[in-house]
């Protein structure tokens, strides 16, 4: 049964990204996308670094201010009616002007957090630290399964490649690292190339963020050039999928003339809805060939939807974006211009999106 799917994708014309396009409506009335968010200028940004907590390296051996430059790029998940924001936060040490580490904050109302002293995820001495040192762990995604194990999707930075690995967790707070989330596919095929930002598709209950089979297997959203798929049996081992031609499967990427034309990149877990799977993705500005109406560079994010039963086939697709920046702590940073949503919860029936300002801080916008 082995990708017999991604077979008859590929038969039917799933594999053209120019087929895929076509099939995008974008006049129709979006009422499928999930809108509007608002953000909570009143406690932006809810997250800044702070230069007060120390954490002993374990690779460098020594004591260190680990989330004493930036703070951003939250995932978050609600535990126990409690919102948690697992976040990657950099020290001001080494040659990449910090090393990314993941820290966790939480909330009872989903605006004021308090944070936990030292990280939950970091380069260590062990079977991962080939990939993780001295960049680090950075830009988590959470979902969980139908036992409540958390499993984390990540990227580790060894200052050549980023490579996304995984990791697993009952309480958030102790986690073990499984590796490459593509060591295993197609004899390694892909343990050497670029690979980041994964987003399983999975179901919101409950406030919970579920991951979901479709057609007998998990599937994720990856990628931040186009966005390609993967699937796997377990959420720790996933194999790209491929065309006819044994290249990865592009099932979108950027527009020329729209704020999305440099690059496209997966945002929060997709969302298994009715209407389909719901897609909410980051994307970069080019002016000279994208949108002139916004910065040059600019991280903005938009929404796509997806078939329910064929996470390759696109259905609709947001014309515009619906958060940019236009703050100051949004437009002025470690980068500048940039909206980088990456959590999403319902909580206390609302939806609160969390989002990374110009990688320095962390907001949030309500629904």
């Amino acid at each position: 049964m082995r990708f017999a799917i991604i077979i008859l994708m590929t038969l039917a014309g799933f594999s053209c990204k120019n087929s895929i396009q076509k099939n995008t409506v974008e006049k129709k009335k979006e009422d499928w996308a999930l809108l509007p968010f608002i953000k909570e200028d009143n406690v932006n940004p809810i997250l800044v670094p702070d230069s007060t907590t120390e954490f002993f390296c374990p690779v460098r051996k020594e004591k260190l201010k680990w989330e004493e430059k930036d703070v951003f790029n939250p995932a978050a998940v609600v535990r126990h009616d409690t919102v948690f924001l697992l976040y990657r936060a950099e020290d001001k040490i080494g040659k990449y002007a910090g090393t990314s580490r993941t820290g966790i904050a939480w909330s009872t109302d989903g605006l004021h957090f308090n944070r936990h002293p030292v990280p939950v995820l970091y380069p260590d001495n062990d079977s991962t630290k080939k990939y993780e040192w001295e960049g680090g762990c950075e830009d988590p995604r959470i979902v969980e399964d139908e036992t409540g194990t958390y499993y984390l999707t990540y990227t580790g930075f060894d200052g050549d490649k980023a490579r996304l690995l995984i990791a697993t967790s009952t309480d958030l707070y102790h986690w073990t690292k499984h590796g490459l989330a593509f060591t295993k596919a197609y004899n390694g095929k892909y343990v050497n190339k670029w690979s980041k930002s994964g987003s399983v598709i999975c179901k919101y209950e409950d406030g919970k963020a579920i991951a979901k089979k479709i057609n007998g297997r998990y599937w994720m959203y990856w990628g931040d050039t186009d966005i390609f798929l993967a699937s796997s049996d377990d959420l720790i081992h996933w194999e790209p999928a491929e065309d006819g031609h044994g290249e990865l499967l592009s099932v979108f990427g950027p527009r020329k003339g729209k704020f999305d034309s440099d690059l496209v990149e997966s945002g929060p877990p997709a969302m298994l809805t009715e209407n389909g799977i719901l897609l909410i993705y980051n994307s970069r500005n080019v002016r000279a060939k994208g949108d002139t109406g916004i910065a040059e560079g600019a991280y903005a994010a938009s929404q796509i939807l997806f078939d329910r039963n064929d996470p390759s086939k696109i259905l609709q697709r947001m014309n515009n974006y619906f958060i940019k920046p236009d703050k100051p702590y949004e437009t002025s940073g470690q980068v500048n211009e940039v909206c980088f949503v990456e959590g999403l919860v319902n909580y206390k029936n609302r939806w609160f999106l969390y989002y990374g300002t110009a990688d320095s801080k962390i907001a949030v916008a309500v629904k």
